[in-house]
């Protein structure tokens, strides 16, 4: 199954994302239909398939990123907060456990669970969007370190 998972090419190389932040752990890449410009997902590098099947061990790695990449996302793209998220099968289009981190504003449309889908306008949107998410990944790190 791993080597048949979009996410784990994604991960080894094979295939192509708007990659922003990658350690040892995890690595985080735009969603390609994102609710907003900006929304992006975590995933860990090693393949598990829900939140449940983490070891123990990689959960505190995994959503400290999380937490950082929180933040860059309202930084990166001015927003006023984030929302962030875990689809455990149910709703989950990649059999790869994955965080959603999207920006968030008042009265951005998102209501309760629905998630309005979109696309960016063009390659250039996504590869800025995608740097500033980069530059601010780096800042947030640096000042953690």
């Amino acid at each position: 199954m791993a080597s048949e998972c979009l996410f784990c090419r994604i991960a080894e190389g094979r295939a192509t994302a708007h990659v922003f932040f990658e350690d040892e752990a995890s690595l985080a890449f735009l969603d390609h239909r994102p609710l907003f410009p900006g929304h992006a997902l975590l995933m860990p590098r090693k393949h598990y398939e829900t939140l449940w099947d983490l070891p123990e061990a990689d959960v505190a790695p995994l959503f400290r990123n999380a937490r950082t990449l929180c933040r860059a996302v309202e930084e990166a793209m001015g927003a006023e907060g984030s929302f962030l998220a875990v689809n455990n099968r149910v709703s989950q289009s990649v059999p790869h456990l994955h965080v959603h981190v999207a920006p968030r504003r008042k009265k951005d449309g998102l209501r309760g669970f629905f998630w309005p889908r979109g696309k960016y306008h063009d390659e250039a949107e996504e590869d800025a969007v995608c740097e500033a998410l980069r530059a601010a990944m780096q800042r947030l790190k640096t000042r953690a370190a």
